[in-house]
């Protein structure tokens, strides 16, 4: 849900007109839209790029993962790692784009701990992985865009450690 959403729903649950303070967030976040449609273009624009470099990046940090026995070993397991990777990062931008985490957390991150235990997954390589995924694109991204976008990883890995 929006900035926007969110401040209009709780006005109308609590029948009442938004706030100066609630109608300044609108304005606030508004004022970043186009920078949020530029930061969510360059991450779609570059998802093969930053899954390939954020891989590359876990491995180094758990070449076990990708050793005979490892999560990561064999080429289903590890197109499963870079699927869900791009999936992520695709989750990331919708939380960018709507200047709110609820689509992340609606959409990704309710029980996904509990999946990835029940599939053997460790959750430090998962917050690793988010983690290398955010350097990957930080990289690619102005200052100001990535100050704007980096809590969106950021609450990621939080949710997986």
């Amino acid at each position: 849900m929006s900035v926007v959403s969110q401040v209009l729903l709780q006005a109308d649950d609590e029948l009442r007109y938004p706030t100066l303070d609630e109608l300044q967030n609108i304005k606030d976040f508004l004022k970043t839209g186009s920078l949020r449609v530029q930061i969510a273009l360059t991450l779609s624009e570059n998802e093969e790029k930053i899954v390939a470099r954020s891989s590359t990046d876990l491995f180094k940090i758990h070449p076990d993962y990708i050793s005979p026995g490892g999560n990561a070993y064999g080429q289903r397991q590890r197109a499963q790692c870079l699927r869900d990777y791009g999936w992520y990062l695709r989750l990331i931008t919708y939380g960018i784009l709507a200047g709110d985490k609820q689509p992340i957390e609606q959409t990704g991150l309710i029980g996904v701990r509990e999946m990835y235990n029940s599939l053997g997954v460790p959750m430090v390589g998962m917050a690793d992985s988010i983690r290398c995924l955010k350097d990957a694109s930080l990289d690619l991204l102005s200052q100001e865009e990535a100050a704007i976008a980096a809590p969106y990883f950021d609450y990621v890995v939080q949710a997986m450690s």
